[in-house]
């Protein structure tokens, strides 16, 4: 796997969209109730509790949005002690919940660090070219349009499960999928481990491609494990959900500037041709 750290694809305008989000993503993740002891590196039983009543509330759940069947007993945050021990307790639920507006509330929830750096990190190298091509205003309804369509994908595909979606991974797979067709040639700076990690300047066809294909591979179930909990089918049909929504775009789109000089970090010697 490729970690992307830098594109050279220069913008026009400053991207406020794409820096608006990536701030509300990190405030809602220290905001959220129950994940103080993941930041600290303790997570008691109460704050695992007090977590898994704020996702049932906020995060999409493929059952509630397909069949849009409430359930009838919900983590309440408190402990318990039963015959089995100490535990979540579960009640009636306190909230009437919109399952089609709990999408739009799961695109800010992550559930730990790396789960919010890594999304973080995929938007703030390639969203800005995408929002610096389609404006403030039409970048952030795209945004919202592929995560919902990343969503309801997933969700048709998983209709009967009860396990909360949340994340900001299926809208930025959208943004992954426009980079692609709207900026090939583009160059992207990675961190590829080989011993230790080698810089390399790659075209972004490559780099996005071969994150899309390992995508494609791990929604199938191959190469991971049954107890994975990545929504890897919400990228895939984020990312194509992407692709089409900019295809009208590329017509109009220059294309990025062609680094020169530049190698693996150093500068090349200049080549002289006869």
């Amino acid at each position: 796997m490729v970690i992307p750290v830098h594109d050279v694809n220069p913008v026009r305008r400053t991207p406020v969209v794409t820096y608006a989000l990536i701030a509300a993503n990190v405030l809602v993740f220290l905001f959220t109730p129950g994940l103080a002891g993941s930041v600290a590196g303790d997570s008691s039983l109460s704050q695992l509790c007090h977590l898994q009543a704020f996702l049932d509330h906020y995060a999409a759940v493929p059952q509630e949005l397909i069949h849009h069947q409430m359930p009838r007993l919900v983590p309440t945050g408190d402990v318990g002690v039963g015959a089995r021990g100490a535990g979540c307790v579960v009640g009636p639920p306190s909230y009437d919940k919109s399952p089609p507006l709990s999408v739009f509330t799961a695109m800010f929830l992550h559930g730990g660090w790396l789960h919010l750096l890594g999304n973080m990190l995929f938007l703030l190298i390639f969203g800005n070219n995408i929002e610096d091509r389609m404006g403030h205003v039409r970048f952030a309804l795209f945004y919202v349009v592929c995560g919902y369509a990343a969503s309801y994908g997933f969700a048709l595909l998983n209709a009967d499960s009860s396990d909360p979606l949340i994340g900001a991974s299926g809208a930025i797979a959208g943004v992954l999928g426009a980079y692609l067709v709207l900026y090939p040639k583009a160059r992207v700076w990675v961190l590829v481990p080989f011993l230790v990690f080698l810089p390399l300047r790659l075209p972004a066809w490559l780099v996005l491609g071969f994150w899309f294909g390992l995508q494609a591979v791990y929604s199938s179930g191959e190469g991971v494990s049954a107890a994975g909990t990545v929504a890897y089918a919400a990228h895939v049909v984020g990312f194509l959900a992407g692709m089409l929504l900019a295809w009208p775009l590329k017509p109009g789109t220059p294309p990025p500037p062609e680094p020169r000089g530049l190698l693996f970090g150093r500068r090349a010697r200049p080549r002289h041709t006869w």
